[in-house]
């Protein structure tokens, strides 16, 4: 059962009435970033299937024409740049259960690319931040990505995109093999 691997909520009190609240109102779906990246494609005049239930993981865009889904990742709740978030945790109420909670959604999320991988599928990841911060950049990364054929058998791959100092934001697109 896949619900034994997260952390319990058991005996961990709200560290306040607000945060709690917030917490409560994180989507999983349709985010900011997901209806960004969505009109994006959809402008760009790419067709796709949403939150598609019969593979791992209920991508939050499927493109089986290319055999690719993209997920878009909200940066704390899959850990960007985990060992600055991990050290931040630490110093939060009840640190133990979201640090706890972070590893096991990363943990997931190689799994799950593991089997999209295994089932001939091409997983991209992009953070929710690079999606908000330049969605042409990110979109036409993607779109590069399917049309002009530069995908191969890699598990995934990450879009990002680096704002610099004064600098345009750049999109770099690092592939990983599955393990």
């Amino acid at each position: 059962n896949m619900n034994n691997r997260y952390p319990s909520y058991q005996g961990f009190k709200p560290s306040n009435i607000y945060s709690s609240a917030n917490k409560k109102l994180v989507k999983s779906a349709n985010t900011k970033a997901e209806i960004t990246l969505r009109r994006s494609l959809r402008k760009a005049g790419l067709r796709f299937r949403m939150n598609d239930l019969s593979l791992p993981g209920k991508p939050d865009l499927s493109f089986p024409r290319y055999k690719v889904v993209v997920f878009c990742d909200g940066d704390f709740w899959h850990g960007r740049d985990w060992p600055k978030l991990r050290k931040k945790l630490l110093n939060r109420a009840n640190s133990s259960y979201w640090i706890a909670k972070v590893i096991a959604n990363r943990r997931r999320d190689r799994a799950v690319n593991h089997l999209l991988f295994k089932m001939g599928w091409v997983v991209v990841r992009i953070w929710e931040t690079d999606i908000l911060l330049d969605i042409d950049r990110v979109s036409n990364s993607l779109l590069q990505l399917i049309f002009k054929g530069k995908l191969n058998k890699t598990s995934y791959i990450r879009i990002f995109s680096r704002k610099g100092h004064k600098k345009k934001s750049k999109v770099t697109v690092k592939k990983k093999r599955s393990t």
